[in-house]
């Protein structure tokens, strides 16, 4: 989960009285500047597209489930040569939204894994842009690499042979 007290790229939310009794479905894609505010906030050359497809319905208590999936293209810089790549990110996500979000301990790595997502619902808001946001930010790859990018570097002074403790020992004996 991310800080809620800063601004997010992506404001999208919806109130939840616009959430009618069969649910609400919709898709939203990114504008320009959004899409410069998420490269920015993820550390990418470029966001060059993003669309989000979502159903939120109620589910009882006054909860909503938020489901859907998002599709996007990015530009991320190569981790060995720093070049530009070209990606995508194709991510779904499922998230209960609820009015008071209970933090009780878990305990065991399955129950944690099982676990659902639950998010508070703020200002009767469901923030549709942070669930977004986080997706794509699950979904960039960590270590983007150009295929034919290679590490090649020597240190100098290895080279040099004054890296080596046995060397400078030799000089000190002679």
């Amino acid at each position: 989960m991310i800080d809620l007290s800063e601004a997010l790229p992506l404001d999208w939310t919806i109130e939840t009285t616009a959430v009618p009794d069969r649910g609400l479905k919709g898709t939203r894609a990114a504008t320009e500047p959004e899409r410069v505010a998420l490269a920015a906030a993820l550390g990418l050359l470029s966001c060059d597209a993003l669309e989000a497809t979502y159903q939120i319905r109620a589910v009882g208590d006054g909860a909503y489930r938020l489901e859907g999936g998002i599709d996007a293209a990015v530009t991320q810089a190569c981790v060995i040569s720093l070049e530009p790549i070209a990606g995508r990110v194709a991510e779904a996500f499922s998230v209960e939204f609820r009015r008071e979000v209970t933090t009780e301990p878990v305990e065991g790595e399955a129950e944690i894994l099982s676990a659902a997502d639950v998010e508070p619902i703020e200002n009767d808001r469901i923030a549709v842009g942070r669930i977004v946001y986080e997706a794509l930010s699950a979904g960039l790859d960590p270590y983007p690499r150009k295929d034919d990018a290679a590490f090649e570097w020597t240190d100098p002074k290895l080279a040099e042979g004054a890296g080596n403790p046995f060397a400078v020992l030799k000089k000190l004996k002679d």
